[in-house]
């Protein structure tokens, strides 16, 4: 496992670029971490002996009582801690806007206007400022009262719908899925305003919100009613439009097989045993395999059960048939690992380290960077104050380098 803080620092793609972190919980939170990763210097707004709900969030718990939940979406940032109603401290966010090149909030829509600090008013101070605004249902008066929690966002709309051991029986994914979606739209969302700015020289308004991402992100579902008039119901693990694809019984747990076209079909009927099957018309195309499901299901069960998930997984992997055993998340690292793929890294030094889910971008010039452990309530509030304090250049946002970007590697771990 890499040790974040054991190699020299690299600039990142988004070094130079100073996020004012206005988020709390996950969508958000995400998307900063994103930006952290990639070299930002990503300063997180937290509310005074309070901070981000998901301090709170647990179990489970480190063995020195920090909520892994926060930790999960919140390292390579700075906290700076303030009180919006201050007048104090609303002065050192307005200063931290005029420098800032990007701001990313997730307030109830009217929240962040209430102190002043909507697009409207701060792009008066600085009119090259990106700002990035992620709301549950949207900002229109209807949406407004509306309050954005992933649960809500997967039954409203639709993906509990989806999803289920069958008709009637609606389940929420395992994971805040719909607010990791919005905060990797609000990111790309972001980068584009960025890149558009190097062009006209003005930031921009970005809105993201949890229900449109996730019709977006319901792809197929939502285009076969769109374009198609379907409404899609609970299948369990069987897929709508591809079979085989689902789970099956081995004689130890379940097993997936995820056939794509007819010859992976053919080559998963060898190595099970029925090679005849490929040529049934029952089952010779992927259309024909769908309406006759239930028979299909039964002749690969015959079989499944005969041996171990494990048993699948080397044969029919061999053959270039997907297939896998439903890991619990040790087993997925354990995968991973076996793999070659690097997803945990330790961020931090010594006793202060703690391990962490890994970027999964890699770039072959500016990699991601694992430079700051999640911050302490109000860690960083005295280094973060004394910047906003002192004297700062004339130069436009893009062009300022803050003082903050080149600490010595670990040196506020």
């Amino acid at each position: 496992m890499p040790d974040a803080s054991s190699h020299d620092r690299a600039l990142g793609a988004l070094t130079g670029i100073v996020v004012a972190d206005f988020s709390r919980v996950l969508a958000a939170p995400y998307a900063t971490m994103l930006f952290g990763d990639l070299g930002a210097d990503v300063i997180k707004i937290e509310r005074p002996g309070l901070g981000d709900d998901t301090r709170q969030w647990g179990p489970p718990f480190t063995h020195d009582h920090e909520a892994t939940y926060f930790l999960s979406v919140n390292r390579n940032k700075r906290s700076f801690t303030a009180d919006m109603s201050d007048p104090a401290d609303h002065d050192d966010l307005i200063e931290l806007i005029r420098r800032a090149d990007v701001l990313i909030e997730n307030f109830r829509p009217g929240t962040m206007a209430r102190h002043g600090l909507s697009y409207e008013q701060v792009a008066a101070i600085n009119p090259q400022l990106v700002y990035c605004s992620i709301t549950g249902f949207g900002s229109k008066e209807a949406a407004a009262a509306l309050p954005g929690y992933d649960l809500l966002v997967q039954a409203v709309g639709g993906l509990m719908s989806v999803t289920g051991p069958g008709p009637g029986e609606p389940v929420k994914a395992g994971v805040a899925l719909v607010d990791v979606l919005t905060g990797l739209h609000a990111a790309i969302g972001v980068l584009a305003a960025l890149r558009a700015r190097e062009t006209t020289g003005r930031g921009q308004l970005v809105e993201v919100n949890l229900l449109s991402t996730l019709l977006s992100s319901m792809v197929n579902q939502s285009v076969g009613y769109t374009a198609g008039g379907a409404v899609p119901g609970i299948l369990g693990n069987r897929h709508p439009s591809i079979a085989p694809y689902q789970l099956f019984p081995a004689s130890d747990r379940p097993v997936v097989i995820a056939v794509g076209n007819d010859r992976q079909f053919a080559l998963m009927c060898e190595e099970l045993g029925i090679p005849e099957a490929a040529n049934d018309p029952r089952f010779a195309s992927n259309p024909a395999r769908v309406a006759h499901i239930d028979e299909l299901d039964q002749a690969i069960t015959a079989r499944t059960i005969e041996h171990p998930a494990e048993h699948w997984y080397r044969v029919l992997s061999a053959r270039g048939v997907p297939c896998g055993p439903v890991n619990d998340i040790a087993g997925a690292f354990a995968m991973a690992s076996e793999l070659g793929l690097n997803a945990r890294v330790a961020v931090g030094a010594g006793q202060d380290s703690v391990d962490l889910a890994a970027n999964p971008i890699t770039l072959s010039e500016t990699p991601v960077t694992y430079d700051r452990r999640p911050p302490r309530l109000g860690q960083h509030a005295e280094e973060v104050r004394a910047w906003l304090h002192s004297p700062t250049t004339n130069e436009p946002p893009q062009h300022r380098h803050s003082s903050l970007n080149h600490q010595p590697m670990g040196a506020h771990q």
